[in-house]
């Protein structure tokens, strides 16, 4: 099973940082490259314990969909996302926000499995590894410049607003 490490230093507390990674207009906005939308469950607006959204999206030119839920939860500084249904036989993302001075470590950690047996390990190996890094990345590159930016606590504000008139 593939585990796909990374740490991101982000100027900003723990708080903000953790609220903008369960911000489904935020993973929108950094998966835009992929056609990703939340079609189900929870789709705009922050998601929490318990809570569902399905995406669909195009990866290696095929529409996909996937579902989520949250399956652990202790803010501001660890949450947890499994698969509930998609392509991946299962996957796991732990998420976490450790405090540093006046940064917030943010570290993921994605253990993943390939459907398809020793098919899909080779497809690991081959491209898909390396493929989800290059998403997770960009996710992180999106939530450190809107939370460094100011824009991050702008669209948290904007999401509250909204949730308040529904």
């Amino acid at each position: 099973m593939p585990v796909i490490h990374l740490e991101t230093c982000i100027a900003g507390p723990p708080a903000l940082c953790f609220d903008l990674s369960r911000s489904i207009d935020l993973h929108t906005i950094s998966t835009e490259h992929t056609g990703e939308k939340a079609i189900a469950g929870v789709t705009t607006g922050l998601i929490g314990l318990g809570q569902t959204v399905t995406w669909r999206a195009k990866h290696f030119g095929v529409w996909q969909t996937l579902t989520s839920k949250i399956t652990a939860f202790e803010p501001p500084f660890y949450f947890e996302d499994e698969m509930v249904q998609g392509a991946f036989k299962s996957f796991r993302h732990e998420h976490h926000f450790v405090p540093q001075q006046e940064n917030t470590l943010m570290r993921d950690v994605f253990h993943f499995t390939s459907p398809l047996g020793i098919l899909g390990e080779l497809a690991n190996r081959l491209v898909l590894t390396n493929y989800m890094t290059d998403l997770l990345k960009e996710r992180n590159r999106v939530i450190k410049e809107y939370a460094e930016s100011g824009q991050g606590a702008l669209l948290l504000q904007q999401n509250a607003l909204t949730q308040n008139k529904s």
